[in-house]
Protein backbone atom coordinates (compact mmCIF):
# COMPACT_ATOMS: atom_id res chain seq x y z
CA UNK A 1 0.00 0.00 0.00
CA UNK A 2 1.34 3.38 -1.17
CA UNK A 3 -0.03 6.81 0.49
CA UNK A 4 0.75 9.95 -1.87
CA UNK A 5 0.03 13.22 0.02
CA UNK A 6 -0.06 16.93 -1.31
CA UNK A 7 -1.83 20.14 -0.89
CA UNK A 8 0.87 21.61 2.02
CA UNK A 9 2.10 24.93 1.69
CA UNK A 10 2.82 28.54 3.54
CA UNK A 11 -0.79 30.30 4.60
CA UNK A 12 -1.30 33.42 6.84
CA UNK A 13 -3.40 33.19 9.96
CA UNK A 14 -6.66 32.36 9.38
CA UNK A 15 -6.35 31.11 5.97
CA UNK A 16 -6.98 27.82 4.62
CA UNK A 17 -5.13 24.68 2.98
CA UNK A 18 -6.79 21.82 1.96
CA UNK A 19 -4.47 18.32 2.13
CA UNK A 20 -5.30 15.43 0.23
CA UNK A 21 -3.81 12.02 0.29
CA UNK A 22 -4.40 8.93 -2.19
CA UNK A 23 -3.72 5.30 -1.09
CA UNK A 24 -3.04 2.92 -4.23
CA UNK A 25 -1.86 -0.77 -3.62
CA UNK A 26 -3.55 -3.70 -2.37
CA UNK A 27 -6.57 -2.02 -0.24
CA UNK A 28 -8.46 -4.37 1.45
CA UNK A 29 -11.46 -4.32 3.77
CA UNK A 30 -12.80 -0.89 5.53
CA UNK A 31 -9.93 0.91 6.64
CA UNK A 32 -9.73 3.92 8.49
CA UNK A 33 -8.04 6.91 7.36
CA UNK A 34 -6.78 9.98 8.55
CA UNK A 35 -4.29 12.66 9.47
CA UNK A 36 -1.33 13.10 12.40
CA UNK A 37 1.00 15.94 12.41
CA UNK A 38 4.35 16.60 14.19
CA UNK A 39 5.47 19.87 15.17
CA UNK A 40 9.03 21.00 15.96
CA UNK A 41 10.19 18.89 19.19
CA UNK A 42 6.76 17.46 19.88
CA UNK A 43 5.37 14.08 19.72
CA UNK A 44 3.15 13.16 16.89
CA UNK A 45 -0.97 13.46 17.25
CA UNK A 46 -3.87 12.34 15.51
CA UNK A 47 -5.46 15.44 13.79
CA UNK A 48 -8.38 13.25 12.74
CA UNK A 49 -9.58 10.08 11.42
CA UNK A 50 -12.47 8.87 9.56
CA UNK A 51 -14.15 5.43 9.22
CA UNK A 52 -15.17 3.90 5.66
CA UNK A 53 -18.86 4.70 6.73
CA UNK A 54 -17.56 8.48 7.19
CA UNK A 55 -17.52 8.19 11.40
CA UNK A 56 -14.83 11.02 12.02
CA UNK A 57 -13.23 11.75 14.92
CA UNK A 58 -10.92 15.11 15.83
CA UNK A 59 -8.52 16.16 18.54
CA UNK A 60 -10.38 18.61 20.61
CA UNK A 61 -7.99 21.86 19.02
CA UNK A 62 -9.01 21.43 15.78
CA UNK A 63 -12.81 20.81 16.19
CA UNK A 64 -14.73 23.52 13.94
CA UNK A 65 -11.67 24.67 11.94
CA UNK A 66 -11.00 21.07 10.28
CA UNK A 67 -13.20 18.85 8.47
CA UNK A 68 -12.22 15.20 7.39
CA UNK A 69 -13.73 13.48 4.37
CA UNK A 70 -12.86 10.73 1.91
CA UNK A 71 -13.86 9.44 -1.50
CA UNK A 72 -14.08 5.48 -0.65
CA UNK A 73 -13.83 5.13 -4.62
CA UNK A 74 -11.17 6.69 -5.00
CA UNK A 75 -9.45 5.30 -1.59
CA UNK A 76 -8.49 9.41 -1.01
CA UNK A 77 -9.15 11.64 2.90
CA UNK A 78 -9.21 15.06 2.57
CA UNK A 79 -8.60 17.42 5.46
CA UNK A 80 -9.37 20.77 4.88
CA UNK A 81 -7.97 23.01 7.02
CA UNK A 82 -10.07 26.21 7.53
CA UNK A 83 -9.08 29.36 10.18
CA UNK A 84 -5.75 28.24 10.74
CA UNK A 85 -3.50 29.62 13.23
CA UNK A 86 -0.03 29.50 14.02
CA UNK A 87 -0.17 26.17 16.38
CA UNK A 88 -1.07 24.12 13.49
CA UNK A 89 2.28 24.15 12.04
CA UNK A 90 3.64 20.87 11.43
CA UNK A 91 4.71 18.14 9.25
CA UNK A 92 0.95 16.16 8.55
CA UNK A 93 1.31 12.64 7.82
CA UNK A 94 -2.04 10.66 6.29
CA UNK A 95 -2.15 7.27 7.35
CA UNK A 96 -4.25 4.06 6.69
CA UNK A 97 -5.15 0.91 9.11
CA UNK A 98 -7.17 -1.71 9.25
CA UNK A 99 -7.49 -5.00 11.18
CA UNK A 100 -6.67 -6.88 8.04
CA UNK A 101 -3.35 -5.54 7.72
CA UNK A 102 -0.40 -5.96 10.23
CA UNK A 103 0.84 -2.46 10.99
CA UNK A 104 -0.59 1.00 9.68
CA UNK A 105 0.73 3.13 6.21
CA UNK A 106 1.87 6.23 6.49
CA UNK A 107 1.95 9.20 3.86
CA UNK A 108 5.44 10.89 3.25
CA UNK A 109 4.40 13.90 5.47
CA UNK A 110 3.24 17.39 3.90
CA UNK A 111 4.36 20.23 5.53
CA UNK A 112 1.94 22.88 6.68
CA UNK A 113 3.60 26.81 7.73
CA UNK A 114 1.34 29.26 9.38
CA UNK A 115 2.88 32.52 9.48
CA UNK A 116 1.78 35.62 11.44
Amino acid sequence: VQLQASGGGLVQAGGSLRLSCAASGSIFGTPIMGWYRQAPGKQRELVADITSLGTTNYVDSVKGRFTISRDNAKNTVYLQMNSLRLEDTAVYYCYLDSALYSHPYWGQGTQVTVSS
